[in-house]
């Protein structure tokens, strides 16, 4: 679930950290979500709130794109209305990633992608003064320092990055894609993935150490504004604006645009040519990927004009 440099060309963070974090909570799934998740009572819902949805067809095939958010607080009505009928309508699920069935195979997977080959503890890495705000950081969101020593410094950032959501009141067992698996896995319908795992992982493994230390120690500059910078963004994804997202969301990636063609529109376009050969066959596709990857310049849709295939707005 969190952006990076991605290809190990050395490219240089630029933008405020919080919305580099949050930004990559709605391009990411499965990794970062994987963090914290916890087992908890239902709670009543609230009003209904309406995501964008888009549709893609042919004479025998629909896809429905609906973008997700991969945590949420608790009595977000969003799986309802629109949404919930083109869900119920198709015949298959896919997402970014399928999460294992088995929970700590995420774990196992996230720890050796993370785990340091060189033997250099991740405090050692540190200068003094960025040692001891990790560690006072970390220890602040209930995080201890000690069990990340072997590993590189994307992994604490990435946890640091994830576990003051929780705090926030944010919660990942209710974000888009598990409440889409549920209910897929709950009435039979097959559910697919557009990438594995290992390689969302491999976004993050790819990075130079240099690059590694400097989303660690802007992680941790930027963890004051994140609640503010997260919640316009889930504001907009709820009022069905992916404008105003991607507003947001892109101003930060276009500041590094190497980054943003890896991350974003690279990925977008391979996302669109599956959708081409998918329409190939008959059948109701529903595609959830992060809300990122369906908002402004070089969104799926975008790349789906690029191949001479329309996208239409699904009215709510």
């Amino acid at each position: 679930m969190l952006a990076n440099t991605l290809d190990g060309t050395g490219i240089t963070m630029k933008w405020p950290l919080p919305r580099f974090l949050t930004a990559g909570l709605l391009l990411l799934s499965g990794c970062a979500q994987e963090q914290s998740v916890t087992a908890r009572p239902a709670v009543a819902q609230s009003s209904l709130v309406r995501p964008a949805l888009w549709r893609v067809s042919d004479e025998d095939t629909t896809i429905y794109l609906f973008g997700t958010v991969h945590v949420l607080k608790p009595g977000v009505n969003w799986f309802d209305g629109g949404v919930k009928r083109a869900f119920d309508g198709s015949d298959e699920l896919v997402l970014e990633i399928e999460e294992p069935s088995d929970p700590q195979a995420m774990a196992a997977a996230m720890a050796h992608a993370a785990m340091a080959r060189d033997g250099v503890t991740l405090s050692s890495r540190l200068s003094p003064e960025a040692r001891q705000r990790y560690q006072e950081a970390m220890t602040a969101n209930g995080l201890p320092w000690q069990m990340f020593e072997a590993f590189n410094p994307w992994m604490a950032g990435m946890a640091l990055s994830v576990q003051p959501l929780e705090k926030l009141g944010y919660r990942a067992d209710l974000g888009a894609e598990k409440t889409l698996t549920a209910a897929a896995r709950a009435a039979g319908k097959k559910v697919g993935a557009l990438e594995t795992v290992e390689r969302q992982l491999g976004y993050f493994a790819g990075l130079p150490m240099e690059q590694q230390l400097k989303f660690l120690e802007a992680t941790i500059d930027g963890l004051p504004g994140m609640d503010s910078e997260f919640a316009r963004l889930i504001g907009h994804w709820q009022q069905g604006d992916p404008e105003r997202l991607a507003e947001e969301m892109n101003e930060s990636l276009e500041a590094t645009p190497e980054l943003a063609q890896v991350l974003l529109i690279q990925r977008n376009a391979n996302w669109a040519r599956w959708v081409r050969d998918r329409l190939a066959r008959p059948g109701t596709v529903f595609m959830a990927v992060g809300a990122g990857h369906l908002a402004g310049k070089g969104s799926v849709q975008d790349q789906l004009k690029v191949l001479g295939i329309a996208s239409a707005r699904v009215a709510q």
